[in-house]
């Protein structure tokens, strides 16, 4: 106190300095928080992709059993390979997926009836070396599809291998050996099987 004065005391200039800081650290917090935090998440994650792993790789968590379905189709595939090739499901004990109740005609391979090669079908299956009467045409079935046609011919399955001319869309043509036989065979409507 100086003649009844009082001074009051004066901040040392480290005070100023440090509250400056504060203020501007507070001041760039507020500005970048959102930053800062995707750089934090960001180094967890990196940090847990390279390095979590490699710090629990000598916990042993005992052994690892398959479940039953797993050991089941393993079994499976061992004893398949015991088995001989070609042993499949009889197409004619299948159920049908689908019915058409279609138009259906005879052809057999003669250049008036196909084209200038009338033993060979589409993608070259060859009709005349097959010599059997289970093959068909048809434009609306995929190659190799399955069919019985019950009213006509019981439980005979017959597979698609050959097309028709395109103006015939649901229409099915069965191959046979003899010309007389597809002329008697005529025009008939039945339900065919699709399986």
């Amino acid at each position: 106190m100086l003649d009844g004065l009082a001074l009051e005391p004066e901040e040392p200039s480290s005070m100023i300095n440090m509250s400056s800081m504060v203020r501007k650290s507070t001041s760039f917090l507020k500005k970048n928080t959102k930053d800062i935090f995707v750089g934090v998440i960001s180094g967890l994650v990196i940090a847990n992709v390279f390095f979590l792993n490699t710090a629990f790789a000598d916990v042993d968590t005992g052994p690892h059993y398959p479940d039953e379905a797993t050991v089941a189709l393993l079994i499976e595939a061992m004893q398949n390979e015991l088995r001989p090739f070609g042993v499949l499901p009889v197409a004619k004990d299948a159920i049908a997926r689908e019915t058409y109740l279609i138009p259906i005609t005879a052809y057999t391979s003669d250049v008036a009836q196909t084209d200038s090669t009338p033993c060979i079908a589409a993608r070259g299956f060859d009709l005349c070396e097959h010599n059997e009467e289970d093959v068909i045409a048809a434009n609306f079935l995929r190659m190799g599809t399955k069919v019985r046609i019950p009213e006509l011919y019981g439980d005979r399955v017959f597979t698609v291998v050959d097309r028709m001319n395109a103006r015939y869309s649901y229409h099915v043509d069965i191959w046979m050996k003899e010309y007389d036989d597809a002329k008697n065979f005529g025009l008939k409507f039945a339900t065919i099987e699709v399986f």
